[in-house]
């Protein structure tokens, strides 16, 4: 009988390290849960900023809408485009780098004409067929893929774009970039190219 209780200690000590196995997984589970629920309200609350943020009226006719969302988040909050895209970048009176309240340049917005030495920023706007820089959804994610513009000779990289870094971008976060530009007013190329 003595043998017994000294391996009561033994079992106590399995079934309590079991307990807490159990009980540390289920709180693993529980924090993956909710990891993935904020996952969804991240999703979510970046459709709704990118909408909030879109500095042009958007065409939603035919569009997914929270893909447009997404897109506007991308260019607008995480990607500059407007940078590089939009000359001058800001609004008379709406820049924030001389202490300005921000004002994005609506009436250039994404139309390109940034100079960059001898390059320029090209209008990414969409063209007559609603395509954003006249290019398929296919040509425009291998043009951020592998730097080669559909409309340039073979072996032409495109410079000054940073494609190598938009490439690495997950294809529904390029879609997404896609659907917002197709979204964006059409307008010519800017007519006032500079630095």
């Amino acid at each position: 009988m003595e043998k017994h209780f000294r391996v009561w200690p033994y079992v106590c000590l399995v079934i309590l390290c079991l307990t807490s196995a159990v009980f540390l997984s289920s709180v693993a589970y529980a924090k993956d849960d909710k990891d993935d629920n904020n996952d969804k309200d991240k999703y979510t609350s970046r459709v709704r900023r990118g909408f909030a943020i879109a500095p042009v009226p958007l065409n939603l006719k035919g569009k997914n809408r929270a893909l447009v969302g997404l897109g506007s988040y991308i260019v607008n909050a995480q990607g500059g485009c407007n940078d590089c895209h939009t000359h001058p970048s800001y609004a008379s009176g709406g820049d924030p780098f001389k202490g300005e309240p921000e004002k994005i340049n609506a009436a250039q917005y994404l139309s390109g004409g940034r100079q960059f030495g001898p390059f320029t920023s090209v209008n990414i706007t969409p063209d007559a067929s609603g395509r954003p820089a006249g290019l398929t959804f296919n040509e425009f994610r291998s043009l951020l893929r592998t730097g080669h513009d559909p409309d340039d000779p073979p072996g032409m990289l495109l410079q000054v774009m940073p494609w190598p870094v938009y490439g690495k971008m997950v294809d529904r976060d390029l879609r997404a970039i896609y659907e917002f530009l197709s979204a964006i007013p059409s307008l010519p190329d800017n007519p006032n190219p500079g630095p």
